[in-house]
């Protein structure tokens, strides 16, 4: 018998220890370094958007090559196919990167996460909503949070900034009505 299985109160702070978050400092430090190596070998900053684009100009091409090249929206996109775009890496790399991530710290499980008055198809509904909302959005603002926060912050832009405060803002304005659904 084991000393966690023998002890339940150890065996609760075992699994808490394994699924301890990183610390932040840390965790920003390392996006800090990614985006000064990203300026310094790609010569541009970071953000999804321009993957996202590549991939839908790419599947619109294959359906209708003349609408997808005169579509003002995905004509930057549309010259290259998605294998030469090097932010679809960035993407893959990152969805990689946070899988090995979870799994070291025990955080991997197929579950849906939902409040208890929420069921899992309204939760997946809400999900996947908000989802094609921010990424409509992000078209609309021609960038992506990340390449807004991330990128544009480090360079002070002042659009950038404005932008960061309007999302905090918004979130902290939001942040009531969103917890009634997970109580």
């Amino acid at each position: 018998m084991s000393e966690h299985a023998a002890n339940p109160v150890a065996a609760s702070c075992a699994t808490a220890a394994a699924r301890r978050p990183m610390n932040p400092y840390l965790a920003g430090l390392g996006i800090g370094l990614m985006l000064l190596l990203a300026f310094l070998i790609m010569g541009r900053g970071l953000g999804a958007t321009a993957a996202v684009g590549t991939v839908v100009a790419w599947v619109g091409g294959q359906v209708s090559a003349d609408w997808t090249a005169a579509n003002p929206v995905l004509q930057g996109y549309y010259a290259d196919p998605p294998a030469t775009n090097w932010t679809l890496y960035l993407i893959a790399g990152a969805f990689a990167g946070a899988l090995v991530s979870a799994r070291l710290a025990g955080r991997v499980h197929w579950r849906v996460e939902r409040g208890p008055r929420l069921s899992v198809g309204a939760r997946l509904a809400l999900a996947f909503g908000g989802g094609a909302l921010a990424g409509v959005g992000a078209k609309l603002a021609q960038g992506c949070t990340s390449g807004q926060a991330l990128t544009g912050g480090a360079q002070l832009n002042a659009g950038s900034w404005v932008f960061m405060l309007a999302v905090f803002a918004s979130a902290y304005l939001l942040a009531y009505f969103v917890r009634q659904a997970w109580r």
